[in-house]
C-alpha cells in the first residue's frame, strides 16, 4: 500500500490531488539532479517513472513504450524540448499529456511550448502540489476513458 508521505501532507494547503498517481511517466532533463529529483517525487506518490537526459533518448524511450504523461524541459542538446514535443504528438498522439517544465517563463516561450503541443507550462521550480494535481486529473480523464 502507498501512502502520501509526509512532507506532502505537509505542503499539500488547498490543492486537490489524488494520490497514488498511478501513471506512466517520462521524465526529461538534461540536468540530471533536476530529472531525477522530479522522477523521485512521481516515484514516491505512485508513478512508473522513466528518466532519460536528452531529446533523442526521449523519443526512443517513447517509441518503445508511449507513456501516459511526458514532463520536458526546453533547453536541451541536439533537440530541444519543443522539438521534442513535436514528434512525440506525432509518434503518440493527442492522448498523451506534455508538459513544459523550465526555467524559460516569459510569453515568446509560453507560445513556443503552446505551439509545439505542449498541454501546461511550468517554469522551474514548480510547486510539487501543483504538478500532482495536474497529474491526478489527467489520470481522472483516463480512467474515465474518452469523453462521448
Amino acid at each position: 500500500m502507498i501512502t502520501e508521505p509526509f512532507p506532502l501532507s505537509a505542503m499539500r494547503g488547498t490543492a486537490d490531488f489524488p494520490l497514488p498517481v498511478r501513471l506512466r511517466v517520462l521524465v526529461v532533463d538534461d540536468n540530471r539532479d533536476a530529472a531525477d529529483s522530479t522522477a523521485e517525487l512521481l516515484t514516491i506518490c505512485g508513478a512508473s517513472v522513466d528518466v532519460r537526459y536528452d531529446g533523442v533518448a526521449a523519443l526512443a524511450a517513447v517509441s518503445a513504450a508511449t507513456p501516459d504523461a511526458v514532463i520536458l524541459d526546453l533547453t536541451m542538446p541536439e533537440l530541444d524540448g519543443c522539438e521534442v514535443a513535436r514528434r512525440i504528438r506525432q509518434v503518440a498522439g493527442a492522448g498523451v499529456l506534455l508538459v513544459a517544465l523550465t526555467a524559460l517563463g516569459d510569453e515568446h516561450n509560453r507560445t513556443r511550448t503552446a505551439a509545439a503541443g505542449f498541454n501546461l507550462h511550468f517554469t522551474k521550480p514548480v510547486d510539487p502540489t501543483e504538478l500532482l494535481a495536474v497529474l491526478g486529473e489527467h489520470r481522472k480523464r483516463i480512467a474515465n476513458g474518452p469523453a462521448r
